[in-house]
């Protein structure tokens, strides 16, 4: 039996490599891994040995060889092909053991020159890599060092590698492969500033964990990461406390901190279902939180909070005594964090660049039936310059503060989405209606019932796309509501003009809409 083994990744290889020897198996190797194993007093034979070739061009070509690739792809049951290697004097090669050239770890280091990356770019590891895969069936194929032991086991109890290792080997191979190409494939695309849509789309992550189950019990679930990502993501969060994060964990906080992003100021959100419940800015945190946890105490039960500044002794005080199911700051006061630990299930996260913004280059992938729709993310929130007064009355100063909090607010609202805030708070949430009205009139009803009567008296109103009737309108001036920011572009706009300015409601477009769904 004889075994291959180059490897960048050298976890486990002399103790591999020595195991594999007792076994009576001859070791070739090459550049490093050979002087690796033969400082380990393992007897192994250089690559050039077997070629009959020098290794050159500064280590390019090593491998690149018939005495190699003809003693992985030939097949044993094939009387022919093993004809053809006792011709031609060609051993056959049993065991490839290969982890590439660290592509991946050569570009997340800071500085990192194109020269550098593409010279980390491997080529006689994956050819290796894919020809010993294709002949599975003779040829046990190692790429990642969790699978030596497996080998080993059925090696030392059956004298073999079993067919079925062999097929999962295979499997391995070609994904590992994928992913490596892949990131290769995507490193060049940003290098050119290519922001158009590929015709063929590869894309690879990285499995964090398992799951216990999707959105329902009866789903499977993983969460995956990108490699090359930026700064404030879930993915990258440091978890102080309780459970591990449930799928709905995942996909309710990412939406929460992505509202987080858009303010500078002290702000606390509070999510629950993918939609923002409560939302306050302050001065500071604990004013914040406090206008978050009034603007809706109901909802925020079992609910997701973000926080944009350290996260206090008071407002961890307040929080012990809600049932929440994640928190997420930047960092906690070492009291605060000890106090909330005493909650064994709470979620604590701390994310240290948590107001850093996606990536401008960031995707939003949406799978349906058969495909998948991809677009860029929505990371504008509005033109200043394109802002246009639209009635009679130009909003106040406070009036245009709020409005501009509401839009934020509503951008994270699913569509058909209305939101109201008054003094940097949101009052009334109305999110996914399939009429605009309904969810006007859901937000000015939640405002009455969660804070009081006359909540929305002097409030603003927010709407995710235009309106179609004046009846939004309508429903606003009854509710005491006294300035409306919305995209415009409805054949019907003047309608609502028109009404605004009866009811002597200001109005502003941004010419700007935010539908999520």
């Amino acid at each position: 039996m004889r075994a291959l083994i180059s490897v960048s990744d050298k976890t486990g290889i002399v103790e591999l490599a020595k195991e594999l020897e007792l076994l009576g198996t001859e070791i070739i190797s090459t550049g490093g891994t050979y002087k690796k194993l033969k400082e380990a007093g393992i007897k192994a034979v250089e690559i050039s040995d077997i070629t009959g070739f020098p290794e050159c061009l500064d280590g390019r070509v090593k491998t690149l060889h018939p005495a190699v690739h003809a003693g992985l792809l030939a097949m044993r049951g094939n009387p022919a092909h093993m004809e053809q290697l006792s011709r031609l004097k060609i051993d056959p090669i049993d065991i490839v053991v290969v982890n590439l050239y660290p592509f991946k770890q050569t570009i997340l280091k800071e500085g990192v020159t194109r020269e550098e990356a593409v010279e980390n770019i491997d080529i006689g590891g994956p050819t290796m890599l894919r020809s010993a895969a294709k002949n599975y069936q003779d040829v046990a194929v190692l790429v990642d060092p969790a699978d030596y032991d497996r080998v080993l086991a059925e090696l030392k109890e059956n004298g073999k590698v079993s067919l079925e290792t062999k097929f999962y080997l295979m499997q391995k191979v070609f994904m590992h492969t994928s992913s490596y190409d892949t990131l290769i494939a995507d490193y060049i695309r940003k290098q050119r500033n290519d922001t158009s849509f590929p015709g063929m789309m590869t894309m690879t992550y990285e499995k964090v964990q398992e799951m216990r189950y999707g959105e329902n019990p009866h789903q499977k679930a993983a969460f995956y990461r990108e490699i090359v990502r930026g700064k404030g993501s879930i993915a990258d969060a440091v978890q102080h406390n309780g459970k591990e994060l449930s799928f709905n964990n995942i996909n309710d906080t990412n939406g929460a901190l992505e509202l987080l992003k858009e303010f500078d100021e002290p702000t606390v959100v509070a999510c629950k279902h993918g939609n923002p419940c409560g939302v306050g800015s302050a001065d500071n945190i604990y004013d914040a939180w406090k206008k978050a946890f009034n603007a809706d105490s109901v909802s925020i039960y079992g609910g997701i909070v973000v926080l944009n500044r350290e996260l206090t002794l008071a407002v961890a005080q307040d929080m012990k005594n809600i049932f929440l199911e994640v928190i997420v700051a930047p960092s906690y006061d070492r009291e605060a964090l000890e106090l909330l630990k005493t909650k064994k299930n709470l979620r604590l996260l701390e994310l240290k660049d948590i107001e850093v913004p996606q990536r401008p280059d960031a995707l939003d992938l949406k799978k349906v039936n058969g495909g998948l729709i991809v677009q860029t993310i929505d990371d504008k929130l509005l033109n200043e310059d394109e802002l246009k007064v639209v009635t009679d009355r130009a909003p106040s100063a406070k009036e245009m503060e709020d409005l501009k909090f509401a839009w934020r607010v509503v951008k994270f609202v699913k569509s058909n989405g209305i939101a109201l805030a008054k003094d940097k708070q949101s009052i009334g949430i109305g999110p996914g209606q399939v009429c605009r009205i309904w969810a006007a009139k859901q937000a000015i009803d939640h405002a009455g019932e969660l804070i009081s009567e006359d909540a929305t008296r002097g409030a603003v109103m927010a709407s995710d796309a235009y309106f179609p009737f004046e009846d939004c309108v309508e429903a606003a001036h009854e509710a005491g509501i006294t300035a409306i920011i919305q995209p415009g572009g409805s054949i019907r706009d003047e309608d609502s003009i028109k009404k605004c300015n009866e009811y002597g409601m200001a109005m502003v477009f941004t010419g700007m809409r935010h539908f999520r769904h």
